[in-house]
């Protein structure tokens, strides 16, 4: 019962933390979807870091590695991150001609996102260097 808890309870954490983000980020545009961007970019960040602090090998012990997983990777990141927003969005800037921006959104959270999760690997490993494990 406690893995549904704490997926729950990181998904609705996530959902408000995502609303709040994109919306102090979308208020300064106009066309382009940089909310839903900075989100999901922040969002590969974070799953990228605690991943490299989940593994086997890393400083959490297997009921950490759990919470990890279960509340943050899976709850928090799942519910902050926005993929499906991210489609509709890219979707109606095709149905709206807006071409350039419709690739642009693509490529950068594509990109983006992959990027955010390597870095946020590198760092989490980083600080498993640093702290000797």
């Amino acid at each position: 019962m406690w893995p549904w808890i704490w997926i729950a309870l990181g998904g609705a954490l996530g959902g408000v933390g995502r609303y709040w983000l994109n919306g102090i980020v979308s208020a300064r545009f106009e066309t382009f979807p940089a909310g839903t961007l900075v989100v999901n970019v922040v969002g590969s960040f974070v799953i990228g870091f605690l991943a490299a602090l989940a593994q086997p090998e890393g400083p959490l012990s297997a009921r950490g590695r759990v919470i990890v997983t279960e509340f943050f990777m899976i709850g928090l990141c799942g519910g902050f991150t926005t993929f499906s927003s991210f489609s509709l969005q890219t979707l109606n800037l095709l149905r709206d001609g807006e071409w350039f921006y419709a690739a642009s959104n693509v490529v950068l959270s594509v990109l983006g996102c992959l990027l955010a999760t390597w870095l946020g690997y590198l760092a989490g490993s980083a600080l498993l260097t640093i702290k000797g494990r």
